[in-house]
């Protein structure tokens, strides 16, 4: 009498495995997209917020490291915590830049570092 009910094959067991890090590494990519999102649009937040204050630098940084807060968890998240960002005004033209890196799930997948930039026109106060 044969006894091979429930018998897994070492190759059903390492498609799985396979299929399980493909599956990682998808979503940390996706991740990895939202963040890199979340930081281009914090740049522009900032530029729209400092063009029109009459303390352009420290709106547009307070303004931009809102929204990582709000949706990167600021510095104490663990992908807010990657990214700083500064602006700097010269003449009539306010810029933000931003450096991020964010870690990378599994150790063999390099981290990802990005630098994204914005720039608004001060307007003059009224």
């Amino acid at each position: 009498m044969k006894h091979d009910g429930g018998f897994i094959t070492v190759e059903y067991v390492l498609a799985v495995c396979i299929s399980m890090v493909v599956l990682v590494l998808i979503a940390n990519l996706i991740v990895f997209e939202y963040g890199h999102g979340v930081v281009r649009a914090a740049v522009d937040q900032g530029v729209r917020e400092g063009s029109r204050t009459a303390t352009p630098v420290a709106s547009c940084e307070t303004a931009a490291q809102q929204v990582v807060t709000d949706l990167l968890g600021g510095r104490s998240g663990s992908m807010g915590a990657g990214v700083a960002i500064t602006c700097t005004q010269a003449g009539g033209r306010l810029d933000a830049r931003a450096t991020g890196r964010f870690k990378a799930w599994l150790k063999p997948v390099p981290d990802w570092s990005f630098t994204s930039t914005a720039t608004a026109v001060v307007e003059p106060p009224p």
